[in-house]
């Protein structure tokens, strides 16, 4: 007799739960009787919990499902497994372990589990020795608290998690260190925890005995350049316009290329939403929100000379000194004697080396720190016994030094530099011409005069650089081009008015006329007055004429400087004051204060480029040739084959559609086709020839 099974809800959890969520109070029954059975088996497993129990995991998952349903009943249902987790966390089988988690989340989602109890546990099993649940648990953590800040920061969970995690950070566990500083690194990208008190428990990481955690911790102070890394893919995406191409889908014809184009358009639009959510990257600013940024390069510089750590190590280092010099305008003089002798053209990585000496170099540090490293640089790179790349890279090294602190070069040093502008390779040619070009907008005086170039308005403008004296003004520079743009304006607005009644409009002269007129009668009263003494004005004629011009430059610059400070000071300057004044000064390096004009300088070669990082190409920016693939050399020939004449055989018929000639025919013929007839003429003899030619004079003959 077979057995009938009247009620199998006992038995069936999905289509009880099912049955719960529809209407719990008609099930309260079947709910109390699961309940009981759970607290059973929860105390017999608790007897062997390292051994796995699929009883166990299905009324854990039954409960969390339906806790919702039964507030009262499993009020203390998250409290039991939270108990659980943390009694037997070690010992726990793997399936076991994360059944539970997944149940504490769902407990979670639920709002019946605080986030900070939840989330304390979690950063306790980081410790476990399981990978999955470890990746699981990081995701989970970082998923919860973008949600907890998502309408508005959570300020007192928030400092209670970074307090948490500076524990962490010192825990002896080496996986639960590293997966914290990865869970802090994670956020900070994510735009939730960018924070001072974020950056500055990081810190405490570059100083960990677990060598994971230190070196995450280092290249999260380097830093990624995003424009960089998308530079490749920056010209493709400019190409399709989103909103063209989603309406072109909808209403045009379905193809493969409106399909390609659809797909390209959503990858733009994911790309655009993941930059959003990241932090703004305000050229690393993660490394100015450190609150002691002097005792963390110190630590660091210490650290680096006791330990005996991998070269890439020590160069991730290196790089997180110099930026913090760099930024923070530091002190650290051994620095620059320690990096002194890794400047060799032989050693590895030695670009990288010589752009740390570059970014540790700012003006605040005296010139007698950094001297010993550019006479270092020249012995070693800009020498003829090197190759012509070598010294490029020297060159430019010395630049980028002297961009930051141009007080640490001599004069003689210097000079001998700017003799490489003759060099017969070009890439150390226009290096060294670079760096006379730098000197002519930074101290024109230390160069030979041939090599000061013509001087032009902005270049008289240059001030002396003295050590520790800030060029600080109360104005604005090259306001005052407004000023004579108002009187270009009053004047043409007086012409127009006064043009109908034919009167005299009075223009006021600029400042070169008036100077130039009192010149006029200062020459005439000195030669009225000194005819009798001719032989003395001829020797002291010159001196007179230098200090004659001197006087005029300097009354000129103090003159232009009282009007841009009444300029500033009178009006409220907008956008487009601020183009004319820009123009104003781009002009005066193109204009010269001598007879003629002066080449227009490059872009490159503009004043001051002083950036916070020096960047690996600016040093490895050697002027050459550089060898093309293959298909950027086909691109190029065909360019250079458009709009001429084909090369070979060309078709001389009038009419292109008549017939064409058996010889002009054989030409597309397979050689197969052909092979009888060219043998046939590399066998003939000379006797053959001679009747072939008489045949043809002969034939010639009478078609005329």
């Amino acid at each position: 007799m077979v057995r009938k099974h009247n009620n199998q809800l006992p038995e069936n959890l999905p289509q009880l739960q099912n049955l719960i969520k529809r209407d719990s109070a008609s099930y309260h029954e079947e709910f109390l009787q699961q309940y009981q059975h759970f607290q059973n088996t929860l105390e017999v497993f608790q007897l062997a919990p390292d051994q796995p129990n699929k009883t166990l995991d299905e009324l854990v998952m039954f409960m969390a499902q339906v806790a919702q349903c039964y507030p009262k009943e499993l009020e203390k249902f998250p409290q039991q497994l939270i108990d659980l987790m943390q009694k037997h966390n070690t010992v726990l089988d793997n399936s076991i372990r994360m059944n539970l988690c997944k149940a504490l989340i769902l407990l979670r989602n639920k709002n019946l589990l605080a986030p900070t109890d939840l989330l304390e546990l979690f950063f306790h099993l980081l410790r476990c020795q399981d990978k999955s649940l470890r990746q699981f648990l990081e995701t989970h953590i970082i998923t919860d608290i973008k949600n907890l800040n998502k309408k508005h920061k959570n300020a007192k969970l928030n400092t209670t998690l970074q307090n948490f995690m500076f524990t962490m950070l010192k825990d002896t566990n080496a996986r639960a260190a590293k997966m914290s500083v990865d869970i802090m690194i994670e956020l900070y990208k994510k735009n939730v925890w960018n924070d001072a008190k974020t950056v500055n428990v990081i810190v405490t990481g570059c100083f960990s005995n677990v060598m994971k955690v230190m070196v995450a911790s280092l290249k999260f102070f380097l830093g990624k350049d995003e424009n960089e890394k998308d530079s490749d893919n920056s010209d493709s995406d400019e190409e399709v316009d989103p909103k063209e191409v989603m309406m072109a889908n909808k209403v045009n014809k379905k193809t493969r290329k409106r399909a390609k184009d659809l797909e390209k358009v959503k990858k733009l639009a994911a790309k655009a939403y993941k930059k959003k959510s990241q932090a703004v990257p305000f050229n690393f600013s993660a490394i100015h929100l450190i609150h002691d940024p002097q005792g963390m390069a110190e630590k660091l510089f210490k650290q680096i000379e006791s330990s005996n750590h991998r070269f890439e190590v020590k160069l991730m280092t290196l790089d997180v000194i110099s930026r913090l010099i760099g930024l923070h305008q530091l002190f650290l003089f051994n620095y620059y004697s320690y990096i002194q002798r890794f400047m060799q053209p032989h050693q590895r990585e030695v670009t990288r080396i010589l752009q740390f000496s570059a970014q540790a170099s700012h003006e605040l540090v005296p010139p007698d720190v950094i001297e010993p490293l550019l006479k270092t640089l020249a012995n070693n790179f800009i020498t003829e016994r090197n190759s012509s790349d070598v010294m490029a890279i020297g060159l430019n090294a010395v630049k980028e030094i002297c961009t930051r602190c141009p007080l640490s070069i001599s004069e003689d040093l210097l000079r001998d530099l700017a003799q490489y502008k003759t060099y017969k390779d070009r890439s150390v040619m226009m290096a060294a011409r670079s760096l006379i070009q730098l000197f002519r907008n930074l101290r024109p005086e230390l160069l030979h005069k041939k090599d000061r170039g013509r001087p032009t308005e902005a270049t008289e403008e240059i001030e002396k650089l003295d050590y520790g004296r800030t060029q600080a003004k109360d104005y604005v520079p090259g306001a005052e081009v407004l000023l004579d743009e108002d009187k270009n304006e009053d004047i043409e607005i007086n012409s127009e008015s006064e043009s109908d009644d034919e009167q005299w409009v009075d223009v006021q002269h600029s400042d070169n006329d008036m100077e130039a007129e009192s010149d006029e009668e200062l020459s005439e009263e000195e030669e009225e007055d000194n005819d009798d003494a001719a032989t003395t004005i001829q020797n002291t004629s010159s001196n007179r004429k230098v200090l004659k011009a001197k006087r005029t430059k300097t009354e000129i610059l103090q003159n232009k400087k009282a009007q841009a400070k009444q300029v500033t000071v009178e009006r409220l300057l907008t956008d487009e004051d601020f183009k004319r004044i820009d123009m104003a000064n781009v002009q005066k390096q193109m204009h010269s204060t001598t007879k003629g004009l002066k080449r227009k300088l490059e872009e490159n070669t503009k004043a001051k480029n002083k950036d916070d990082l020096v960047k690996l190409s600016d040093i490895e920016n050697i002027y050459k040739k550089r060898k093309h693939d293959k298909l950027t050399r086909m691109q190029t020939v065909k360019e250079g084959q458009e709009g001429r004449e084909k090369f070979g055989y060309k078709d001389g018929r009038v009419n292109i559609h008549c017939s064409k000639t058996n010889r002009e025919k054989r030409k597309k013929k397979n050689f197969q086709m052909i092979k009888h007839k060219v043998q046939g003429k590399v066998k003939r003899s000379f006797k053959d020839k001679q009747i072939s030619l008489r045949n043809h004079l002969v034939k010639l003959k009478k078609m005329k």
